[in-house]
């Protein structure tokens, strides 16, 4: 119940950014994001959560965000990270205090396909 409502929250965020209204866009970036991967960051290992629908897992999302954005190759993805950061801001305080998450040092490749079922996730739940 809790993870449907954060979810729903989550879905209400990301449709509220302005330059970017809808899920299906981020996930047509994220995609792109995949396929034009070089091998450099094809090796970068990011801390991915086991169970993308843990709650306590949130921050964990985040900081691997934010481990792409930082890396050269991602520059060209700007808007993807610029509307993400939004959506993190949206959030509330609250889930910032999270408890234990489950994760694995793994290729950016998965990280990435793990982010798209999160965010295929909220949207399900948003149309509830």
């Amino acid at each position: 119940m809790k993870t449907h409502l954060y979810l729903l929250l989550l879905a209400a965020g990301i449709s509220a950014a302005p330059q970017m209204s809808s899920m299906a866009e981020l996930l047509t970036l994220l995609q792109q994001m995949c396929e034009a991967m070089t091998n450099d960051v094809q090796n970068l290992r990011i801390e991915t959560p086991d169970n993308i629908d843990d709650v306590n897992c949130v921050s964990t999302i985040f900081e691997g965000t934010e481990q792409l954005r930082t890396n050269p190759a991602m520059k060209k993805f700007s808007v993807f990270f610029q509307n993400f950061e939004r959506l993190k801001q949206s959030l509330p305080a609250s889930l910032a205090k999270e408890g234990k998450c489950d994760t694995e040092r793994r290729n950016a490749t998965i990280f990435i396909e793990k982010l798209m079922m999160f965010i295929r996730k909220a949207s399900k739940n948003a149309r509830l």
